[in-house]
């Protein structure tokens, strides 16, 4: 029998207009995990500017969740490098509200994400172990571990290994 899980009222685009609602996601894990590898929080004026990086087409955007108004996650794709020679390869993130894991949120907003980005050929996604439940998630988008990185961050006192995933679009 499966499990049918209704959709979020709101899974769109992110506009500048979300980007502190974005970094107030964030930051809270930055603080309390080990997800993201930043160890400072960051005020507005930053994620006013990160949000710039992103446009409405090709394969570096932002897409979110929101439940009456309220963001509640977003996933993103940026690039995997500056250098040109990794133009078409994006690493992606996804972060979701506290509140809100395990309800489908993360599948439909990578649904949105990887139907909205185009001109590439690889995605990649690094995750602190362990985490199961974003392993399972990235293996539901095709994506396959092609690494571990042992002990490369310190965070909260103690070396995490880190997994790198990875999808063939072409």
């Amino acid at each position: 029998m499966a499990i049918i899980i209704p959709p979020f009222p709101d899974i769109r685009r992110a506009t500048p207009d979300d980007a502190l609602a974005i970094g107030a996601i964030y930051n809270h894990y930055i603080e309390h995990s080990v997800a993201t590898f930043q160890l400072d929080t960051h005020d507005d004026a930053y994620w006013q500017n990160w949000f710039a990086q992103f446009s409405d087409t090709g394969p570096h955007q932002c897409y979110l969740a929101a439940d009456s108004g309220k963001v509640i996650g977003f996933a993103y794709s940026l690039p995997y490098s500056e250098k040109g020679g990794y133009a078409q390869t994006v690493l992606t993130s996804i972060y979701l509200d506290i509140d809100h894991p395990g309800q489908g949120l993360g599948s439909q907003l990578y649904d949105a994400l990887f139907e909205a980005i185009d001109n590439i050929h690889r995605i990649y996604a690094w995750i602190a172990l362990p985490n199961e439940a974003s392993m399972a998630l990235h293996r539901r988008f095709g994506f396959t571990e092609v690494a571990t990185l042992s002990e490369i961050g310190f965070k909260h006192g103690r070396y995490i290994d880190v997994a790198v995933m990875e999808r063939v679009i072409d």
